[in-house]
């Protein structure tokens, strides 16, 4: 088991640590107002996300039957491997101890969370699992609206209120973006090469 954070460390890492904690003193205690503290709460909770999955799930079936129904699989399928690499494959064999329970912020801290968890806070699981999500979508999604650009600034915010309500540092979740991003990417041209590209019947080439 890797101890992040814990002890000395190479001169390099060590100073990506001082930036690492001078970035969230600032997410988490200065960057900060009333309705952000709402805003962010809000964001972070799953539940409010599940109309959207919904949606997705409807939108891609209804509109492009087989193909619509292998995308979802893909889809499933992207989220499967990002929660596995970084809740299993990485926590399993790196622990970093979480902003919330480090007692060097204890007192200073703006903790929003209900509650700490006592898993390993490198990577941020839900930074990998949007970005995964978000890039995976962009990349299969974009031929029929660049609107659907906006799912990385979703997955961009969600990943920012972590570190806001105080359960991650800010590399925890830029490497867990990183990660998922990475296996968004990878299962989009997977899923591209098999299925070839996506058009409602308005955007398709034959009709520009």
């Amino acid at each position: 088991m890797i101890l992040l954070g814990a002890g000395a460390h190479p001169g390099v890492l060590q100073e990506i640590f001082r930036v690492d904690y001078w970035l969230f003193s600032h997410i988490n205690q200065k960057w900060t107002a009333p309705f952000l503290d709402r805003l962010f709460l809000f964001t972070r909770e799953a539940e409010l996300w599940a109309p959207f999955y919904l949606f997705l799930l409807v939108f891609m079936t209804v509109n492009f039957r087989r193909k619509g129904w292998i995308w979802s699989l893909y889809f499933g399928m992207t989220v499967i491997i990002s929660d596995l690499i970084s809740s299993h494959l990485i926590k399993d064999h790196i622990f970093r101890l979480r902003p919330c329970g480090n007692p060097m912020w204890q007192d200073t801290m703006h903790f929003l969370a209900n509650y700490c968890p006592q898993s390993s806070g490198f990577t941020s699981s839900h930074a990998c699992n949007h970005f995964a999500m978000a890039v995976f979508m962009y990349r299969t999604l974009r031929p029929l609206s660049p609107w659907w650009a906006l799912v990385l600034l979703w997955a961009f915010v969600i990943s920012w209120a972590q570190v806001y309500v105080g359960v991650h540092y800010p590399l925890d979740v830029i490497c867990g973006g990183i990660i998922g991003a990475s296996i968004g990417w990878a299962t989009a041209v997977v899923f591209r090469s098999q299925s070839g590209l996506l058009y409602l019947p308005t955007n398709s080439p034959s009709h520009a």
